[in-house]
């Protein structure tokens, strides 16, 4: 049973922007190219825009009683150490300039928090995991204690 899940999807001002383009696009090609050109173009680039946000933003957070998840990697419960919250400064530090290059990073720039948990396996070069979240206090308290959170 999974004790938090998150999916940092894109956020709708993104989709709003992304549809701005296209009925732009359409209109650069349609007026000297025709409908039936513009429509082709701005359909592709449409699915183009879709495709991305979807694939950018289906990173999945998801704690259980034997794993976290963060994005495309997991690991064992039993190899992680502390798990700090982090917010405002903190997390733009932490994915900046206080970032080690070793760790396992999973950002999102539309998210503004983050947690960082301390990675214990000796054979694992990385020695955090850094993952952006927008709930840092919920994703540390499943991590630390089991409690039931859920985004």
């Amino acid at each position: 049973m999974e004790q938090y899940r998150e999916r940092l999807s894109v956020p709708v001002s993104w989709w709003a922007i992304a549809a701005a383009a296209v009925a732009t696009l359409y209109l650069i090609t349609a007026v000297p190219a025709g409908t039936g050109v513009g429509l082709v173009i701005a359909g592709i680039a449409a699915v183009v825009l879709a495709t991305l946000f979807i694939r950018y933003g289906g990173a999945v957070v998801a704690v259980d009683s034997e794993k976290l998840r963060a994005g495309r990697a997991a690991i064992e419960r039993e190899y992680l150490g502390k798990a700090q919250p982090l917010s405002g400064d903190d997390a733009r530090n932490a994915f900046g300039r206080d970032c080690d290059p070793a760790a396992y990073l999973v950002l999102r720039s539309y998210v503004r928090g983050a947690v960082r948990v301390e990675i214990t396996d000796p054979q694992d070069p990385a020695p955090y995991w850094l993952i952006a979240t927008r709930n840092p206090d919920r994703l540390a308290a499943a991590l630390a204690a089991g409690s039931v959170a859920r985004s």
